[in-house]
């Protein structure tokens, strides 16, 4: 069982920066792919940054350039670095793992624990 704790949400004028950070219990935390996830109100949860156990990242295209995957194994922790942040980045954002041993997986279903989402506001 692995249990997710994001932080660091907020609200942030266009073309700023925030970095959210999400804590994981277990000791297993390094094999796991981590991922990021967004969700607006009623819209279908959308994947955002992906990273796996051999640190490969990968982005949905809308924040390649932008945004930015990072992962501490000592610390239990991965990192969402958001840059040039625009209106359309508001949404609630969740951090989620799975086990699996696919690559790039990128799916809702492919993930096996969720954090409970932290808010992130772009402002215009």
């Amino acid at each position: 069982q692995v249990q997710l704790v994001e932080s660091g949400g907020g609200l942030v004028q266009a073309g700023g920066s925030l970095r959210l950070s999400c804590a994981a219990s277990g000791r297993t935390f390094s094999r796991y792919v981590m991922g990021w996830f967004r969700q607006v109100r009623a819209k279908e949860r959308e994947f955002v940054s992906g990273i796996d156990w051999s640190l490969s990242t990968y982005h949905a295209d809308s924040v390649k350039g932008r945004f930015a995957v990072s992962r501490d194994n000592a610390k239990n922790t991965v990192y969402l670095q958001m840059n040039s942040l625009k209106p359309e980045d508001t949404a609630v954002y969740y951090c989620a793992a799975s086990d699996s041993r696919a690559i790039r997986i990128s799916e809702h279903g492919d993930y096996n624990y969720w954090g409970q989402g932290t808010q992130v506001t772009v402002s215009s």
